[in-house]
């Protein structure tokens, strides 16, 4: 990711930082955790994908795999796991926006109708099917309408949405981009996925701009590539023994193996049936567990953040 991605954004949350101090605790303190525990959020992306996926994440929900999820609320199957959400408050779920449709033969446009967001429709009438001819066409105001729409949406539904983050990374495509998702985020009182270890490589010098109740993720990590031997334990047992005191995430897509998944993924391996299938495996899997206890990792959710980043806005409002 090149450095003006990040470079608008960044001087936008100047302004954010006028009469907020910094906090001399740690998040985890904050939440009520000894300063130096490495808290990880175990993150579903892409609820509402499709029926398998649903029951896939509805089933690591349940037997304890995963601590959050977002929904891709444009996608046929955000009905059913709008309704199972809606159904089981306690859940973590936040908004995974959405603004392209990456599959062969399985395509989506937007909750607002076309004609109302020409810029991020293509010539067949769907979502753009890769970042690229996105960040081309899309107009910033279309992006605000219809993320402001997907949001609305999950909420009529009655989802309470615990945080926002993104689908393909395209509000990073450019900074005019993230800031209309930032300003969305601010807007609804939600935290939004901001990777720090991007915005040190690229942005130092804003970091002590940002308001101390804006959280950053320390350490995102999510399986890129198939892993060596097909060994996903392996793989993501790596993964969590690298993170660190602060705030991890870790991302994985679920999904069951089966003739509704494999027909959405045809000629995409990369996150595709089987890589969904073996996610669902690691997190479920006693391999796993052991793993999180072994490098004495404690498990967060993003609604434990959102709540505690209302309240210190709240008190700084108050001051």
């Amino acid at each position: 990711m090149k450095p003006r991605i990040f470079t608008g954004f960044l001087m936008s949350m100047i302004f954010l930082s006028n009469g907020f101090s910094q906090s001399q605790k740690t998040l985890a303190e904050r939440l009520g955790y000894p300063a130096d525990a490495r808290l990880l959020i175990i993150h579903a992306d892409d609820m509402g994908l499709s029926h398998s996926t649903n029951m896939a994440v509805i089933k690591a929900f349940e037997a304890g795999g995963v601590t959050s999820g977002s929904i891709m609320v444009p996608c046929p199957w955000f009905p059913e796991i709008a309704d199972y959400v809606k159904h089981h408050p306690g859940l973590d779920v936040g908004i995974h926006t959405t603004l392209t449709a990456e599959w062969k033969f399985y395509k989506w446009d937007g909750v607002l109708p076309s004609p109302q967001i020409p810029s991020l429709i293509d010539t067949n009438g769907y979502f753009y099917h890769e970042v690229a001819p996105f960040a081309q066409h899309a107009r910033a105001d279309g992006v605000e309408k219809e993320l402001r729409a997907q949001i609305d949406r999950a909420i009529a539904f009655g989802i309470d949405p615990t945080h926002i983050d993104n689908h393909m990374g395209t509000i990073l495509a450019r900074p005019d981009l993230f800031e209309t998702a930032l300003k969305l985020a601010m807007e609804y009182r939600l935290p939004i996925l901001i990777p720090s270890q991007m915005i040190k490589m690229y942005a130092p010098q804003f970091l002590e701009k940002i308001p101390p109740y804006f959280t950053m993720v320390d350490n995102l990590q999510m399986l890129n590539a198939w892993p060596k031997d097909n060994n996903w334990t392996e793989a993501y047992r790596q993964m969590v023994q690298s993170m660190k005191p602060g705030l991890n995430e870790l991302i994985v897509h679920l999904s069951y193996d089966n003739e509704e998944m494999k027909a959405i993924a045809i000629d995409h391996p990369d996150f595709g049936s089987t890589w969904r299938q073996n996610d669902l495996n690691l997190v479920l899997s006693p391999e796993f567990q052991k793993i999180l206890k072994d490098n004495h990792i404690t498990l967060v959710t993003w609604k434990q953040i959102r709540d505690l980043m209302r309240k210190e806005m709240d008190q700084q409002n108050n001051r």
